[in-house]
């Protein structure tokens, strides 16, 4: 497939219509496949699309690497980030439900993971660059909300990503991280 574009799509979504017209504008031979969206969503869509499970989605190999780095990405932004400030700005015992969606979200980034020695395979990457930021503030998520972010493959791949100098010489201190949420947490008056 590596000159092969394929789109996944439901001939009457208005969404993938936009991306029909745009492939057609550029003269971009596709292959296209029509999705049941009401009653079988395929193994395909569900693999290429796994958190939202919508159509239209667009298949090519190498940018398809690149743009689901972009889309875990933002995952990370939307839902680890989000969530988590949710929790460690908020009142202690007020974000059950927020606690459950981080640590399922988590979990979500750990199967992404899988085996593999970084999020991009075998080389650190933009993915990688990414979400060890945010590894540095486990600590304070399961402090401040009071849970337990148990994700042993997350936990090894960040020890992997540690022995990185640029990781290493610029990843905050957990310790520092944590007095600084105690400090914000104060000035906003939740503690």
């Amino acid at each position: 497939m590596s000159d092969e574009v394929v789109l996944l799509d439901f001939n009457l979504s208005m969404f993938g219509i936009r991306v029909r017209i745009a492939l057609a504008e550029k003269g971009i031979k596709y292959e296209h496949k029509e999705e049941d969206l009401v009653n079988t969503k395929s193994a395909l869509l569900l693999q290429m699309n796994p958190i939202h499970k919508k159509i239209p989605v667009l298949i090519h190999n190498d940018p398809y690497q690149r743009a689901q780095a972009r889309f875990w990405a933002d995952f990370v932004d939307k839902k680890v980030h989000e969530v988590a400030k949710k929790i460690w700005t908020g009142k202690v015992g007020e974000h059950e439900k927020d606690k459950e969606e981080l640590i399922v979200n988590l979990k979500q980034l750990e199967e992404v993971l899988g085996d593999k020695p970084y999020f991009g395979g075998d080389t650190f990457g933009f993915l990688d660059v990414a979400f060890i930021p945010f590894h540095k503030w486990f600590y304070s998520y399961e402090t401040v909300g009071e849970l337990k972010v148990d994700c042993p493959k997350l936990n090894a791949w960040a020890k992997r990503c540690l022995q990185r100098e640029s990781v290493s010489k610029y990843l905050s201190d957990e310790k520092e991280v944590y007095e600084f949420v105690l400090s914000y947490r104060k000035k906003i008056g939740v503690d």
